[in-house]
């Protein structure tokens, strides 16, 4: 083989790799948020949730950026390793859809593809029309790929040292290794799968032995998403843990199979007698489909086993108790008073998690820790997975017969919502000023320290003292929290006052002066949303300012 044919070889794989992100990229851009929309949905049944993960993997034509995208969802809470067992295994089933693509002969179409993808993503402004030109450029430069690939991979059926190697392939154990270490390298099942069709077309691979290496493949597949599972968590480190388990026991239970049964080879290559390419897909796609079969019965096992290797740590359980419904779970099976009731009880939860979370916030502000930095981050996409859920449900409680009177509460219980997870967000917004002074090693001066823990007091208390009147309903306690408010009030206007005076006088770190206006303005809007959800079930009198929201 000729130093111009390796560099074609690998011309044509890079084209190939090239064309299958480019064809993914459209094909994701053109269905828009509408992907994770359906995955994030669709996967309280196992069975659909199959269907789901080969659906989106059909569609994407990467089951590692399925499976990335359920490793984000577990990792941030709004999936369970439950439901994300069977999207896994549909995306494994999905990705095999590529080497059924490229067993067909569309070389000679090649070039149409290429330009007719060109003059629509280049000549039409079109959002929709361009996603769509990149996915059918996509395919043009797939297919070119694998005609490179083919042409270049020729003359290696007459190279002696590459027959060779082969060779030592016969043996189960080393083509099964080979192909998982050659897809390791490619990240990519469908990437390998199509190069073995190219060398069992071209006469150097026998089916025997690409079937042991489409076996590998699908271990070697899981690559992507261990190292996506590194920066998770690890609920989202189980789920990357999870792939891989189920493709190591797909890969013993097939094995086993053909051992035991080896005419289900000969069958499968009778469905395609003489195409070894496709003989070649259709084992790939038969595999997948029958690991799934057997395997999915025993999901919930698959499950323990990764929570066995990963054990779930309490703050973990408690984790999921603050990001699961308590007390909404059943609105149109109760009457009406009880649904509210238990609406306002799951609410005051969620405020009780964000308010925490303020404190929590403040003290990361006041005395960093990169671990109460983690805390804070966490509890906030709790409440923000608590409020998508809240939300939710409170459109079954639209839908009940409610009086008018039952009717506005709802709806001012929606607007506490909105309330309370701002809180939360301003609690986030504090870890990442003190993470930007860290970073730039800036410091605030004792005396600004001093004023923003003073307002910060004044702040916590007007939000837990809120909570307690919306808890209640105990309105004896509105002039309190109206002297709280005003009290943050007061500081604002001292603070940012002394705030100029300092910069007058050169006192003031640049950084640290902004962050220091910024904590003044996140502190005061909490005492906002605080005041607003003090009176969130109560009409304000008249004579007092009107509910304060951010802009």
């Amino acid at each position: 083989m000729s130093i111009v044919e390796v560099f074609s070889l690998l011309g044509g794989v890079g084209l190939f790799l090239f064309g299958m992100t480019i064809m993914s990229s459209g094909l994701k851009n053109a269905c828009g948020d509408n992907l994770q929309v359906i995955l994030e949905h669709a996967t309280k049944n196992k069975i659909i949730a199959v269907l789901v993960g080969l659906g989106m993997t059909m569609l994407v034509q990467s089951s590692s950026a399925t499976d990335v995208m359920v490793i984000g969802f577990v990792n941030s809470g709004l999936m369970k390793l439950t439901q994300a067992i069977g999207v896994i295994m549909g995306a494994n089933i999905g990705t095999t859809i590529t080497a059924q693509i490229t067993a067909f002969n569309l070389s000679a179409f090649t070039p149409l593809l290429l330009f007719g993808g060109a003059v629509m993503y280049l000549f039409i402004k079109q959002n929709l029309i361009k996603h769509v030109g990149s996915v059918i450029m996509g395919f043009g430069m797939l297919f070119q790929g694998i005609t490179m690939m083919k042409a270049a991979i020729q003359p290696l059926s007459q190279s002696e040292g590459f027959t060779t190697f082969l060779g030592t392939l016969s043996n189960p154990a080393l083509a099964v290794l080979f192909g998982i270490a050659f897809t390791a390298l490619l990240q990519s099942s469908s990437s390998a799968t199509v190069i073995f069709q190219a060398f069992a077309v071209q006469g150097i691979l026998s089916y025997n032995v690409a079937v042991y290496l489409v076996i590998g493949a699908a271990i070697g597949s899981v690559t992507p998403n261990l190292l996506a599972g590194l920066t998770a968590n690890r609920n989202g480190k189980r789920s990357a843990l999870l792939n891989l388990l189920f493709n190591l026991f797909r890969a013993g239970i097939l094995i086993a199979l053909i051992n035991i049964f080896p005419i289900i080879l000969t069958l499968i290559q009778n469905l395609s007698p003489g195409d070894v390419g496709r003989q070649i897909a259709n084992t790939h796609t038969i595999f997948a489909i029958a690991a799934v079969l057997i395997e999915l019965p025993f999901a919930n096992k698959l499950v323990k086993l990764t929570e066995i290797i990963i054990p779930i740590r309490p703050e973990e359980n408690q984790q999921i108790k603050d990001r699961s419904l308590a007390y909404m779970t059943q609105l149109t099976k109760v009457p009406a008073s009880v649904a509210l009731s238990q609406t306002h009880r799951e609410i005051c939860r969620m405020g009780r998690i964000a308010a925490d979370n303020v404190k929590r916030g403040l003290d990361c502000f006041f005395d960093y820790s990169s671990a109460k930095a983690e805390s804070v981050r966490s509890h906030e996409e709790s409440v923000n997975i608590l409020n998508h859920s809240i939300a939710e449900a409170m459109v079954q409680l639209r839908s009940l017969d409610l009086s008018p009177e039952n009717m506005r509460r709802v709806s001012m219980m929606t607007i506490a919502v909105t309330d309370i997870e701002r809180l939360s967000d301003h609690a986030e917004n504090m870890v990442e000023y003190v993470e930007q002074m860290n970073s730039k090693k800036a410091e605030m001066t004792d005396v600004a320290t001093r004023e923003l823990k003073d307002m910060a007091d004044d702040t916590v208390k007007a939000v837990y003292l809120a909570l307690e009147i919306f808890e209640t309903e105990d309105y004896s306690k509105l002039d309190d929290i109206e002297l709280l408010e005003q009290h943050v009030d007061d500081h604002e206007k001292s603070l940012i006052n002394n705030h100029v005076e300092r910069i007058m006088n050169s006192f003031c770190n640049p950084l640290s002066g902004v962050i220091f206006s910024d904590m003044v303005t996140d502190l005061e809007r909490c005492s906002d949303h605080a005041i607003n959800l003090a009176y969130a079930l109560k009409e304000r009198p008249a004579e007092l300012d009107q509910p304060h929201y951010d802009i």
